[in-house]
């Protein structure tokens, strides 16, 4: 099959069509989201990327290899397996999903009831992340997420961090002391955050510790939270 032309070959000298070279091939921005929360093997990135085939994926990998957005290198240990990670080129990409994401939003035709994978659903939290005004110390939240596409899925680890001055959430293998621990399935956890379920709704979320603490993260990260912190800045 001919490759598909690039915009700078029909003297297109404009950035916004060069990044579509490099990332606009169906599955490519898909790929590079899935490695934006830290290195995965090839076999996590096709689990994780429901309807990719094993051609497809190999094939847009070497793109971004190639174009110096993803590189590939072997861990150290027993286990030597190869994964793949951003550059940090790469990671500027979140910038550009996050706009996405924020922009998409508002789309009538968006599949609001479709699930995502663990990583997706932190990804939608760091897009909504704000300050927690008022918040003297910092809080730690432990986050559980199991992906209820797959019936055989594990638990991924998160870690968020709020303060008066920023909100993060992140993987996190060993999150040490925390004031909550939050474990979920991806449906039940995207329905509280971006559908704006009450947890007592919420067969699949179940919490231990502070409950203040919880709460702060869902009005810290959630879509209702980001449209009533923007309509009371706006005011």
């Amino acid at each position: 099959m001919a490759s598909r032309r690039s915009y700078g070959s029909y003297n297109d000298g404009c950035a916004a069509a060069h990044a579509l070279d490099l990332i606009g091939d169906r599955w490519t921005l898909i790929v590079v989201r899935e490695l934006l929360l830290g290195p995965k093997r090839f076999s996590d990135i096709q689990r994780d990327t429901i309807g990719i085939g094993p051609a497809v994926l190999t094939q847009r990998l070497n793109d971004l290899e190639a174009h110096g957005i993803a590189l590939r290198r072997q861990l150290p240990g027993p286990a030597r397996a190869d994964v793949y990670e951003l550059t940090g080129w790469g990671r500027e990409l979140e910038a550009v999903n996050t706009a996405l994401s924020m922009w998409a939003v508002s789309s009538p035709a968006l599949p609001r009831d479709a699930d995502m994978s663990p990583d997706t659903v932190v990804l939608a939290m760091r897009a909504h992340a704000r300050p927690v005004p008022g918040c003297v110390d910092e809080r730690r939240v432990a986050l559980d997420l199991t992906d209820s596409r797959r019936p055989d899925a594990r638990p991924v680890t998160y870690l968020a961090q709020m303060s008066a001055d920023a909100t993060h959430v992140g993987r996190s293998s060993e999150p040490g002391p925390v004031d909550a621990t939050i474990t979920a399935t991806t449906q039940d956890w995207k329905a509280c955050l971006i559908g704006g379920v009450p947890l007592d709704q919420l067969p699949g979320v179940h919490t231990t510790g502070s409950t203040e603490a919880v709460h702060q993260l869902i009005d810290a990260t959630s879509l209702r939270g980001l449209a009533t912190a923007t309509a009371s800045a706006s005011a």
